[in-house]
C-alpha cells in the first residue's frame, strides 16, 4: 500500500509549490506539512485540502480514495486564479519600481538643490 504523505510530497515537489505558501493556503504550519509528509496514513480531507490547493487530482494516486471527478472544478477555478494573481502581482511590481522610481529622482532633485541653495 502506497505511503500517503511521501506520495503527496512528491507531487507537491514535482508540482514546483513552495512549502512556506501551501502552508499559508491551507492555514496550517510548515511543520505540519512535514509532519503530513512523514505519515503513512492521511485522512481523506487532508489530501483533497492540498489537491484542491495545488490544483491536482488524487483520484490518480488514490483510486481507492476519490473518484475522478472530484477533483475537476477545483483545477479549473484554481488555475484561472493563479493567473489573475500573477497578473496582479506584476502590475503591482510594475507600480511599486515605477514609485521608487520617482522617489529616488525626487530625492535627488532636492538634494542638488540643497547643495545650492545653502546660506552663505
Amino acid at each position: 500500500m502506497k505511503h500517503h504523505g511521501q506520495t503527496v510530497e512528491y507531487i507537491i515537489r514535482k508540482r514546483g509549490h513552495n512549502i512556506s505558501d501551501l502552508a499559508k493556503s491551507l492555514n496550517v504550519s510548515r511543520r505540519t506539512l512535514y509532519n503530513w509528509f512523514s505519515q503513512p496514513r492521511l485522512r481523506l480531507d487532508i489530501i483533497y485540502s492540498i489537491g484542491n490547493v495545488i490544483g491536482h487530482n488524487f483520484s490518480v494516486e488514490f483510486p481507492e480514495m476519490f473518484l475522478p471527478n472530484q477533483f475537476e472544478a477545483f483545477q479549473k477555478h484554481d488555475l484561472s486564479d493563479e493567473l489573475i494573481s500573477i497578473k496582479w502581482k506584476d502590475k503591482y511590481m510594475a507600480l511599486l519600481e515605477k514609485y521608487n522610481s520617482e522617489l529616488l529622482n525626487r530625492a535627488i532633485k532636492l538634494a542638488s538643490s540643497n547643495l545650492f541653495n545653502t546660506p552663505n
